[in-house]
């Protein structure tokens, strides 16, 4: 039996500046897909993303 996958996904943009960030905050910035400020990428809604949603939360703007 296979699991089905619901293919729910997060939209997330970013909103603010990396400018005076922590490196490990800037590379789960890049780890998300997310360059420039105002940039979006639209990913699966896994355990990990929401993780690296959460860490980085102040930075994003998730829909």
């Amino acid at each position: 039996m296979s699991k089905k996958s619901d293919n729910k996904k997060i939209k997330i943009t970013l909103i603010k500046s990396l400018i005076g960030t922590k490196q490990s905050h800037r590379s789960t910035v890049k780890g998300l897909g997310l360059r420039k400020l105002n940039s979006t990428s639209e990913l699966e809604d896994t355990a990990e993303v929401r993780g690296m949603i959460h860490k980085v939360n102040y930075l994003l703007k998730c829909e």
